[in-house]
């Protein structure tokens, strides 16, 4: 393994991975906060700072699958008035906002590349940084829509079942990381999401 690569590709993808693992949880936590839920606000987790957000498990799982998460805002749905529509809302907001920072980096990277100004030093490891942002915050967004507890999608799900089947549904949370590992191991999960992520991300970035 080439070390000076892994650190090169390290300090690229460590900013764009942090920002949107922040952002995405901080959309959970300002919706349920705008919907009554005081929870996460509570626990100081309405900010940028990423540290509050990291979840030590997901990083790893990052720089070796290439896919992580964080550690999940608490939300308590009592707050609601309608706890079943308020989860569904809250779950959607975070790979909303991934799919809103996708958006902006590629716009972005395109418009620097059209500015002759910027040092070719200062322009590569930038244009970098937002190209990986687009693909890392595409990847995010598919990764967590899917219907398996604990993703967001789990919960997006839950929020369109009956009742009485999300809450036998919401049982298998306990399982589902190690579900996550079997799935992505096996295979099956690269296989459902990558081409997702290809095609979302060409279509961004051209």
């Amino acid at each position: 393994m080439d070390i000076n690569h892994l650190i090169q590709q390290l300090v690229i993808l460590a900013p764009p991975f942090l920002f949107a693992l922040t952002f995405h949880e901080l959309a959970h936590g300002y919706v349920a906060f705008h919907l009554g839920d005081p929870t996460a606000k509570n626990a100081g987790r309405l900010t940028l700072n990423p540290i509050k957000h990291l979840d030590p498990l997901g990083v790893i799982a990052f720089i070796i699958m290439k896919i992580g998460w964080a550690k999940p805002v608490p939300v308590n749905p009592a707050f609601f008035r309608d706890p079943q529509k308020g989860m569904l809302l809250v779950a959607l907001a975070g790979p909303a906002a991934n799919v809103v920072l996708a958006v902006a980096s590629a716009i972005l990277a395109k418009f620097l590349v059209m500015l002759p100004v910027i040092p070719l030093f200062i322009l590569k490891p930038l244009v970098g940084m937002l190209v990986a942002s687009v693909w890392i915050n595409i990847m995010l967004a598919v990764f967590n829509c899917l219907p398996i507890p604990p993703l967001d999608g789990s919960k997006v799900l839950m929020g369109l079942l009956p009742p009485a089947t999300a809450r036998s549904y919401a049982r298998l949370e306990p399982f589902g990381f190690i579900l996550l590992l079997i799935l992505f191991y096996t295979g099956i999960i690269p296989r459902l999401i990558m081409p997702i992520i290809s095609f979302a991300n060409t279509l961004l970035l051209g």
